[in-house]
Order: C-alpha cells, then sequence, then structure tokens
C-alpha cells in the first residue's frame, strides 16, 4: 500500500514539508509506505487549454517535458494521494494551482484515474485563508472521484515559520487525524 503526498510549498523544509515527514510516520505505522512529491522541484508549464488530452482521451498532458504525466501516472498507482498546501493570500500555492488545473483536465478527460482513490488535503495558513484552500483542494479530489477523508478539527494547521507548526495542536490533531483515517480506509479497501 502506498500514499503519494503532493507538497505545494516552495520550501524544502518549511512547516507543510515537516508536517508531511509526521504523516509519513503515521502511515509507516500502519505498513503503508509514502512518496513525498516536492511540487516546486519541477518546472510545470501553465496549462494553455489547449484540449489536446480531451482530444486523445488517453489521460495524458501533450506537454511531456515537465514531468507532470510522470506525477499523475505515479498517482494513478498509489491507494491514496494528499495535497498539502501553504495558504497565499486566500488560495493554495501557485504550483499547486498549476499542477491542479492540468492534471484535473487530463484526468476528467481521460480516464478518471484517481476514482476511488484515498485522499485528504492539509494546509497550513499564517492566519487567515486556510479553510479557502482546504476546500479548494477536497473540492479538486471530489471532481475526480475520489474517497475524501478528513480529519477532526480540519487538517489546517496555523503557522508561519518552521516549526511552528508543533504549537497547533488542534491542527496536528487533525492532521495526524487524517492520516489514521486515510490508513484505515486504505486497509479496508485493499481487503
Amino acid at each position: 500500500m502506498k500514499v503519494i503526498a503532493l507538497n505545494g510549498s516552495p520550501r524544502l523544509i518549511g512547516n507543510t514539508s515537516n508536517i508531511l515527514h509526521d504523516v509519513a510516520d503515521e502511515f509507516e505505522k500502519e505498513g503503508i509506505e509514502t512518496e513525498h512529491v516536492q511540487l516546486y522541484s519541477y518546472n510545470l508549464e501553465k496549462c494553455n487549454d489547449c484540449r489536446s488530452c480531451e482530444i486523445r482521451g488517453d489521460g495524458r498532458c501533450i506537454l511531456e517535458d515537465d514531468e507532470l504525466n510522470d506525477i499523475v501516472d505515479a498517482m494513478r498507482e498509489a491507494d491514496g494521494i494528499i495535497l498539502a498546501s501553504p495558504c497565499y493570500y486566500g488560495a493554495c500555492s501557485a504550483q499547486m494551482k498549476i499542477f491542479l488545473e492540468r492534471a484535473g483536465l487530463i484526468l476528467e478527460k481521460g480516464d478518471k484515474g484517481l476514482k476511488r482513490k484515498v485522499g485528504g488535503a492539509i494546509v497550513v495558513n499564517a492566519h487567515d485563508g486556510g479553510s479557502m484552500v482546504y476546500y479548494q483542494l477536497v473540492n479538486w479530489m471530489l471532481r475526480n472521484q475520489m474517497i475524501v477523508c478528513g480529519g477532526a478539527p480540519a487538517p489546517i494547521v496555523t503557522a508561519l515559520n518552521s516549526p511552528q507548526y508543533q504549537n497547533d495542536k488542534d491542527g496536528m490533531k487533525g492532521v495526524i487525524g487524517l492520516a489514521k483515517e486515510m490508513a484505515w480506509a486504505i486497509s479496508k479497501l485493499s481487503q
């Protein structure tokens, strides 16, 4: 069993990245492998709405040079997907937004490759806007017909500079709860 965690933060060692490492530890306890994908390490092209993916219907973007298709292929093979992003001015990071637009279109117009995959969203915000980003990520998963898990409270962590995420006990309770719910759902679906 495997989870792909997509990190939309530009910081290699920041709150979002550290939170994903904590989540990976939770999955490891349940025997679930985690692959951490740092979206900012890819030079993703913006979607130009050429609709080649719709015409071809093969679930691939015509822009082959930036490895987006490889990331989506890895997601198709995984049992679960986490989308994690900091909140930048009330929305997800630019790199996450580029990913969501292109991957969403090729999946919707292609093979619906994430249908019934287990998903979860994690957001880090400095003071506000986290709920908007959370709904943006969850909506993307629902539109891809994924089984979306949550945490209680919602996995929205308030922090500015790492490791301030550790100070938000409620947010981290939601994050760990999300990991446990995803592990349970993945385990049940794999039986």
